[in-house]
């Protein structure tokens, strides 16, 4: 899937729905609890199930990256199941340190 910053995804196996904040130039297999995720505007899937091996959540308002790749997802509604790329997981992205005010 070709990913553009802005593009909402949602899952088609929970309640997880994702914004791109920044996108690698290839295409991306973004998936979802074990399923790839689709537009927001398209009707998942019922068909498709949640592998339980991809099922420890995502979190609403935590951004979602991998920098090697260059991906970067702010999660909007969060939901049962684990963002991957293939079958690799997308970390937490942590908080930058600000400088001290001695």
């Amino acid at each position: 899937m070709q990913l553009k910053p802005g593009s909402r995804l949602k899952s088609q196996v929970c309640d997880t729905q994702v914004v791109v904040v920044k996108a690698p130039k290839d295409d991306v297999d973004l998936r979802c609890g074990g399923a790839p995720m689709v537009d927001a505007a398209v009707t998942p899937d019922p068909s498709v199930s949640r592998d339980a091996d991809r099922s420890a959540g995502s979190l609403l308002g935590k951004r979602y990256a991998d920098e090697e790749l260059g991906i970067e997802l702010l999660c909007s509604k969060g939901g049962a199941g684990s963002l991957t790329i293939g079958d690799t997981g997308l970390g937490v992205k942590g908080a930058k340190a600000l400088p001290s005010s001695d």
